[in-house]
């Protein structure tokens, strides 16, 4: 943790100052700490305005979002040297976050309806039978990909140097999906280095809602190496295994044994087996974890859920949530020669992603009675309200340490 004397809190207010003074890049253009270009940002989609905002807080801490899919843009925060590090992989423009067909991605964004896979594109609610959008194999995944939440422009509801709040409607039977939802993502820079993010949605027919936010994190200050020297940890004893169209098979296992096994923090690259069937065939993680956080049909937000440490910067993230999922992600689709933020090509398992959600494919699961998928229905009725909770907190630690 920082040290507590006066001198250190000296330096870090007056490094906070100097970050958060406007900085002019060698064109002589206005930019962000993180180094974006606001202007770039600046557009109309689908007749709607798009924009860059920034949320900073007094210890360090700024994060750069844009409305277009909800998603954040930077997370810049100060290392072990005081030195402003982006943490995050994303684009430095509007344009190529909305060519989906020549960059697509998922950066940051605020994911739904239905975050992850629903088997087969089927939905069924009280007996009725829904056909939803195909977009990954035979399945429907993150709500219909190009035309899901991530790709669509969101409101502006409210704006303070330190919050925002997103809203979207999204239309009875878009992309398959029954039901007119309204959701909104929140998102809070808060003073102990922490990004809060808050979803909440409403709906006027029975429907499912499973929103996550999709940020890709590499905490060694260098995108352009792959990201498996950082040290993980995730409070879970079972995971979810899948198949081979990442579709779990029901089976809750236990990690005991496996390279699944992170309830001791370890260096990915020491951990990880590539000759391991779940490993193997999404080459690397690409798995639901079942949080230890998750007892008696309720997540406790307030204990680690999972953590990333990278000891050549000592900055480590901290992710807790209220869902009874984790899917870890670690950039296995990466490396596609794309020019990202700054012109950095990301080389392939650069980040690791953390998306707290019910199950995968917990529709299909739920409406088959599989046993151990009761806790995680993702059913909203109308005149109940969605609520999911998840934080990124930023800390420096001077050894390894969960």
């Amino acid at each position: 943790m920082f040290m507590r004397n006066l001198k250190t809190i000296l330096l870090g207010a007056g490094m906070a100052s100097l970050m958060f003074s406007s900085c002019i890049n060698k064109e002589g253009i206005h930019t962000t700490v993180s180094g974006l270009n606001p202007s770039a940002f600046d557009s109309t989609i689908n007749g709607k305005k798009t924009e860059l905002l920034t949320l900073t807080n007094q210890k360090g801490m700024e994060v750069c979002l844009t409305n277009y899919g909800g998603r954040v843009v930077s997370i810049c925060v100060p290392d072990k040297n005081n030195k402003p590090t982006d943490v995050v992989l994303g684009y430095d423009n509007i344009a190529q976050y909305a060519d989906t067909l020549h960059s697509p991605s998922d950066y940051g964004s605020s994911v739904g309806r239905y975050a992850n896979r629903i088997k087969d594109s089927k939905l069924i609610i009280d007996g009725k039978s829904y056909q939803l959008k195909v977009n990954d194999n035979s399945n429907c995944l993150h709500g219909g990909g190009n035309s899901g939440w991530m790709n669509q422009v969101y409101d502006i509801k409210a704006k303070t140097d330190s919050s925002v709040v997103f809203v979207i409607k999204a239309k009875d039977g878009e992309n398959g999906f029954p039901g007119t939802v309204e959701a909104t993502a929140t998102y809070t820079v808060r003073n102990n280095n922490s990004l809060d993010i808050v979803f909440e949605a409403t709906t006027d027919k029975k429907t499912v809602i499973n929103m996550t936010n999709h940020c890709y994190f590499n905490l060694n200050g260098d995108l352009s190496k792959d990201g498996f020297d950082q040290i993980m940890y995730i409070n879970a004893d079972k995971f979810t295994p899948s198949d081979k169209y990442y579709i779990p098979t029901g089976e809750i296992k236990d990690v005991t044994g496996t390279p699944m096994d992170f309830r001791k923090a370890a260096v990915i690259g020491e951990k990880i087996d590539m000759t391991y069937d779940q490993i193997k065939n999404a080459t690397g993680y690409d798995h639901n974890w079942c949080l230890n956080t998750y007892q008696h049909g309720k997540g406790n937000d307030q204990a680690i859920a999972a953590s990333l440490y990278s000891p050549k910067t000592g900055i480590k993230l901290s992710v807790y949530t209220n869902e009874p999922g984790l899917q870890v992600y670690t950039g296995n689709f990466q490396g596609t020669g794309i020019a990202c933020k700054h012109g950095i090509k990301y080389p392939k398992h650069v980040s690791v992603c953390f998306e707290s959600q019910k199950y995968p494919d917990s529709p299909t699961k739920i409406n088959n009675k599989t046993k151990g998928w009761e806790i995680s229905n993702p059913i909203l009725k109308p005149g109940e309200k969605y609520y999911s909770h998840l934080i990124y907190k930023f800390s420096i630690e001077n050894q390894n340490k969960k």
